[in-house]
Formats: C-alpha cells, structure tokens, sequence
C-alpha cells in the first residue's frame, strides 16, 4: 500500500500549469517539522515536493500560498530523468489526492481563502457564522 499524509507548511506559493493534455497541475513543497530538533545542527524539518491535479490543483492555486499550514494525502511516486549535464537522476514527489488548508489566511495574505474550504470547492460555514439551531 503506498499512502502518505503529511502537515506543514508551504515553502513557496504553488505554481499551476496546464499540460499540453488539458489538464491543470499545482507543484508546491511542503515543510514538515521533525517531532525532534536535531542534536547535530541539520535542518529540524524535512521538505516535501507535492504536485496536485485537477481540481485539487485549482483549489490550491486559488486558496493556498507561502506560509500556510496544510494537511495534504496521496501517495509517493518516483521519476527517474537524465538532468541537463547528462547524469541520470531519480527524484521522489508527493501526489496529492486531497489538500486541505489547515489555517485562515492572514490579514496581508489579501483574503486569499478560507480554511473551511475543502479541495472539491464545499465551503462550511466559518465558527461565527455557523448557528446549529437555527432555522434554514
């Protein structure tokens, strides 16, 4: 079973492409804290690289940016490519199933988005506004 969930935060804001197939894709990394801060010095986080397609991709782009705490679920895929030096490389990627936005945007993020906004585009209400008993 190849199945990955991670939390943090991204490191850059995510950059959308459309395929020459139509199809939209997010590429983004994500930083993710050690549970323990390393004795020796080395980076106390490890960084993920995620790509996103359709609209988990739109949601993403549209919602998402630099700094934003993130839960994102899928799975771990290799890619083995020759680099511009002609060395034969592999790389490891996260890709997404669901992204989800784990905090509201800040005050200078300009109301890019909502946390209670799910890839797949169902908005919950926000705790202010949400009223369980009132009448619809």
């Amino acid at each position: 079973m190849n199945v990955i969930s991670i939390v943090g935060r991204l490191t850059h804001d995510p950059d959308l492409r459309t395929t020459t197939t139509g199809k939209q894709v997010a590429s983004f990394s994500v930083a993710v804290n050690k549970r323990f801060k390393p004795q020796d010095g080395s980076a106390d986080a490890d960084f993920f690289r995620v790509s996103a397609w359709g609209q988990t991709a739109e949601y993403v782009s549209n919602y998402l940016s630099k700094g934003r705490l993130v839960a994102v679920s899928g799975r771990i895929e290799s890619r083995k490519f020759t680099d511009r030096d002609g060395n034969n490389r592999e790389t490891w990627e996260v890709t997404a199933d669901s992204v989800q936005g784990l905090d509201r945007p800040r005050d200078d993020d300009g109301g890019s988005g909502s946390a209670a906004v799910m890839a797949g585009g169902n908005a919950m209400p926000s705790v202010d506004e949400f009223d369980p008993f009132a009448d619809e």
